[in-house]
């Protein structure tokens, strides 16, 4: 599958954004088109990172965003074989706390 980009998270995991998860990004949260390279901060660079309850493969990316209503933009991102690749990356209020 065609990937947007590659990268590394901030505990040097690769990341991966495949075509498909982008375009389900962009008709699901098209609030987030404009902030592909902030998706990418957001991996090396989170301000927190949570766990997801029902599955200890995904984890949560959070980065914060002063300007925003939806103050803190949030990546999805399940590892398998310790590659990651981005589900998901929508806006949010608060950061979930596990």
């Amino acid at each position: 599958m065609p990937r947007i980009f590659e990268t590394k998270d901030k505990s040097g995991r690769n990341i991966y954004l495949t075509d498909e998860r982008w375009k389900h990004i962009n008709q699901e949260h098209s609030e987030v088109a404009p902030y592909l390279e902030e998706i990418k901060e957001t991996l090396k660079n989170p301000v927190k990172i949570t766990d997801y309850e029902f599955d200890e493969n995904v984890k949560y990316y959070y980065k914060y965003f002063k300007e925003r209503k939806a103050k803190y933009l949030l990546v999805i991102v399940k590892y398998l074989n310790n590659h990651g690749f981005i589900i998901t990356a929508y806006f949010v209020r608060y950061i979930k706390w596990n």
